[in-house]
């Protein structure tokens, strides 16, 4: 057993990685254990990675929700910022143009923190109108692109839509599919944070 001292000094040198997000980071209708934030960080040691995964997820929120309370969610000891945002503004209907705005002021506040950030895209349903389903699905790459930032293409890719892998009202992950997202996002978070 290492002394506290060093205990103390090696849990200084872990990097935190904080998901600002909304009810797939807060972990609706799971234990914590099951949730994303947990998941990850197992997920990330399976690939030889040791950091501290924080959730700052709010069920409901949307990318002005989140940019509203950003400062207060991400504390300053945060390395790495994964940015889970937009999907409760496709549910809502909301303008893209106003996710693109919300986003790109998002990473742009990180960025002047000194935080790393990682853009979580999602993928609009192809029952949508083509034209929105079109613009929201571009919002993502377009403010990965134009700030630097390293893009994750879709939180939901290979989970939604998937028999067995997601909650009864067909939009939430269940425990199965949240090991999922998280074993296919892991490789792509650990590479960020080295960089």
């Amino acid at each position: 057993m290492l002394p506290l001292a060093s205990r103390a000094r090696a849990a200084r040198q872990t990097p935190v990685i904080t998901i600002l997000g909304d009810s797939i980071t807060a972990g609706y209708g799971l234990r914590a254990a099951d949730a994303l934030p947990a998941q990850l960080q197992l997920a990330l040691a399976r690939v030889g990675t040791s950091a501290i995964v924080r959730g700052a997820g709010v069920s409901g929120d949307t990318t002005a929700g989140g940019l509203a309370r950003l400062d207060f969610s991400v504390q300053d000891d945060t390395a790495l910022c994964i940015v889970e945002l937009g999907g409760n503004d496709l549910l809502q209907g909301l303008d893209p143009k106003t996710t693109l705005r919300n986003l790109t002021a998002i990473v742009r506040r990180l960025k002047a923190r000194k935080i790393k950030a990682l853009v979580c895209g999602m993928s609009a349903p192809r029952r949508l109108d083509a034209r929105f389903a079109a613009e929201f699905n571009a919002v993502f790459p377009a403010v990965a692109r134009a700030e630097g930032v390293a893009l994750y293409p879709n939180l939901l890719g290979g989970v939604e839509l998937t028999p067995g892998l997601n909650q009864g009202d067909g939009i939430h992950p269940n425990a199965r599919g949240v090991k999922v997202i998280a074993r296919r996002l892991a490789p792509v978070v650990a590479r960020v944070l080295k960089r």
